[in-house]
């Protein structure tokens, strides 16, 4: 029979023994479950660099068909006058030249009151909306649809304005590009710049949109009631409420810092 320090030392030995075993168990364990992570969030990186190409294609793709499109559009509207010898017309040419400045304008203040008042507050709409405000899964969002809908009207008013040779064609027709301008400058700062769906370039560089962005993201924050609805002069609604636009320097620091 042993003595008693040799059952002792062999049963500490086992002790430790064991205690190694579990150990390793343990380590290679956990080994597993950080490389399953690494997996699924290197997954998620591609998935979302997927996802970005897709909707930079149909970004761009869009874009460049629509301007083309308007730029023809616009040629034909005007020129098309001096084909019988007849005056280019400057009246209907600068009504036309206003209203596309007076469409991006309005379609901004279109937007702030809509974003609010029918967006969030109308539940129907806010049944779409809040996609926006939702992880997304994939390229698109359900919120994407409202693109759609404020197509309708510059379609139409363009179609009028270019069949309709006098002042009040030169209007719609402008009104129409005005709001398609306003589309195409949403899309690359609200999607591009602000929410990261695809890459913007040198945009992201501008000082001012780089505010933009921020004040849109406190937005999404919801720190000051909803505040600001609206996107390009998103700052002016965040003037005079307390907090706000310290906030807003601190998001825009931050910003600095990352990039």
């Amino acid at each position: 029979m042993p003595p008693k320090w040799q059952s002792s030392v062999r049963g500490a030995k086992a002790s430790e023994t064991t205690t190694e075993v579990g150990d390793e168990q343990a380590e290679s364990s956990g080994k597993e479950e950080l490389s399953e992570f690494r997996k699924k969030r290197l997954q998620r990186q591609i998935d979302a660099k997927r996802e970005q190409l897709v909707y930079q294609i149909s970004a761009i793709g869009a874009t460049s068909l629509v301007g083309s499109m308007a730029i023809c559009a616009t040629y034909y509207r005007f020129f098309y006058h001096l084909q019988d010898g007849g005056e280019f017309p400057w009246v209907e040419f600068a009504g036309t030249l206003s209203l596309v400045c007076g469409g991006v304008v309005g379609m901004e203040m279109y937007a702030r009151w809509a974003h609010k008042a029918l967006w969030h507050d109308f539940e129907p709409a806010w049944a779409l909306h809040k996609s926006h405000h939702e992880p997304r899964v994939g390229p698109f969002e359900l919120n994407d649809i409202y693109a759609i809908v404020n197509a309708i009207p510059a379609i139409g008013l363009c179609w009028y304005g270019f069949f309709t040779p006098n002042i009040i064609g030169g209007i719609c027709f402008g009104t129409g590009l005005g709001i398609t301008l306003f589309g195409m400058m949403y899309m690359f700062v609200h999607d591009g710049l602000v929410h990261k769906r695809f890459p913007v370039g040198p945009i992201a560089e501008v000082p001012y949109l780089k505010r933009v962005a921020a004040a849109h993201k406190l937005h999404h924050i919801n720190d000051f009631n909803g505040l600001p609805w609206g996107l390009f002069l998103a700052e002016q609604e965040l003037q005079g409420v307390p907090g706000a636009i310290e906030q807003l320097e601190q998001l825009v620091a931050m910003g600095e810092k990352k990039s």
